[in-house]
């Protein structure tokens, strides 16, 4: 997919995404001035200092920012605006009338964005059961009430009679929105219901769920944290990074062999060697001697947040059907490795990146792009297809999970009505200002064995 032309101060603008309140099970050669709160005696992985620095409930960023998603209070009229000028004014008008930090696309573009998620869904469902539809993280309950508007006005009467929707929100003030929110239409409160709790935590799922559901996770996955790994040049073995604090205050990476079973999940769905191969058992002399004259450290990013919240809801919802957005790509990436994230502040009204991850103080929101096709792999992984390959490959076990990635225009050309965000002279903001970004769609298929 073609990246964005423009710069991550004004992906922001573009972009505002929901943010999700911290999972309990979460907890390059640099350093920075933190809280000893954060870090304290003992070293943690990378993954819980991200956790802190962004949930800490004292120094964490989004403690100390607006809890509050913003919400219009009506839907933006895109047919009687001229173009991308007039849009981007009438934007700017919206965030400085508002005392938010960002809107969600499925605000922005409401009703419009959360019809086409419920297009989808009722596209791809086995309706002669009763439809149960999980959203996590679902912020001020627009989607919700979008897709319960759309699927009373056009699916079956006995399809939305039956219908229940269950949010799965940590945040106790997000949860009373949400039910102020799907409620404006009374024939929805009784469908609907607010869990208040930990998505990651299998412990809230109950007992396993055999019955078909939907789970939705808009920008979800951006803000789960991952673990680092690091290898010293080209023929190294990897080793996990932890944070350590040295003198009080200053922080620094410690390199640890490869021992979390997190993280060897996730380097054993991308196929990579862990420490105990001693990096790769096929490099010839030649990269031997290369690899010593000119050594090129390397940094891979593992979306171990992602994987632990997958393996809870494979684990309770076994034949859920799911669907998520996000981004697949960020711009001006300063911090080194695959699927390394944006460490972004704002002071003043001016945003800034930093060069690491450690720079974060609590003012810094850090944000990861999404491997789709690793997401897919994590999927098939966590269904236990994977596995099941692996143990016996003198079998060929059909898959059992279908799945479809798709950029956000296609997604919305596809199930969407992509007319109802065109402007007068044909710009679109929802098609063409969102080619950083792609939905993922997987169901289950009938190959449980």
């Amino acid at each position: 997919m073609a990246p964005l032309s423009f710069s991550s101060r004004n992906l922001q603008t573009l972009f505002y995404k929901p943010r999700v309140t911290p999972f309990e099970f979460l907890g390059q050669h640099s350093s920075a001035l933190f809280s000893t709160h954060i870090v304290g005696d003992t070293p943690i992985l990378v993954r819980d200092f991200i956790h802190k620095a962004l949930y800490d409930p004292n120094v964490g960023y989004f403690s100390q920012k607006s809890a509050s998603v913003g919400v219009l209070d009506r839907s933006i009229k895109f047919n009687q605006l001229q173009g991308r000028k007039a849009y981007m004014k009438h934007l700017d008008k919206i965030y400085k009338q508002s005392d938010v930090s960002w809107f969600t696309p499925v605000e922005l573009f409401k009703p419009w964005y959360a019809h086409g998620i419920a297009e989808a869904i009722l596209r791809t469902t086995n309706l002669s059961v009763p439809l149960k539809i999980y959203e996590i993280g679902g912020g001020s309950g627009t989607c919700a009430k979008g897709i319960l508007d759309y699927i009373k006005l056009n699916a079956p009467t006995r399809v939305y009679d039956n219908i229940s929707y269950i949010s799965v929100e940590i945040s106790s003030s997000l949860a009373a929105k949400q039910i102020q929110t799907v409620g404006e239409v009374d024939s929805h409160s009784s469908k609907f219901r607010v869990e208040c709790r930990d998505a990651a935590d299998r412990s809230g799922w109950g007992d396993v769920n055999e019955q078909p559901c939907w789970v939705i996770m808009l920008e979800v996955l951006d803000n789960l944290p991952h673990d680092l790994i690091y290898s010293e040049n080209q023929i190294s073995p990897w080793t996990e990074v932890w944070v350590e604090s040295k003198e009080g205050e200053k922080l620094s990476e410690l390199y640890r062999p490869i021992q979390d079973s997190l993280i060897k999940s996730c380097m054993e769905i991308i196929d990579m060697p862990d420490a105990t191969t001693g990096g790769s058992r096929v490099s010839s002399a030649m990269k031997s001697i290369w690899a010593k004259v000119f050594p090129k450290p390397r940094w891979c990013w593992l979306p171990t947040g992602c994987l632990k919240l997958l393996e809870v809801l494979h684990g309770a919802l076994p034949k859920m059907s799911l669907i998520a957005s996000d981004f697949s790509y960020l711009p001006d990436v300063k911090i080194p490795g695959e699927r390394a994230p944006l460490v972004s502040t704002k002071k003043d009204g001016s945003s800034s990146d930093y060069n690491s991850y450690l720079d974060a103080k609590g003012d810094a929101d850090i944000f990861f792009p999404t491997d789709f096709l690793l997401l897919e792999q994590m999927d098939h992984y966590c269904s236990g297809w994977m596995k099941q390959q692996k143990d016996d490959t003198s079998l060929k076990r059909g898959k059992k999970r279908r799945t479809l990635s798709l950029d956000t225009a296609a997604f919305m050309e596809e199930f969407g009505l992509p007319t109802k965000t065109r402007t007068k002279d044909g710009y679109n903001p929802l098609l063409d200002d969102f080619k950083n970004t792609k939905f993922y769609l997987s169901v289950p298929t009938h190959n449980i064995k």
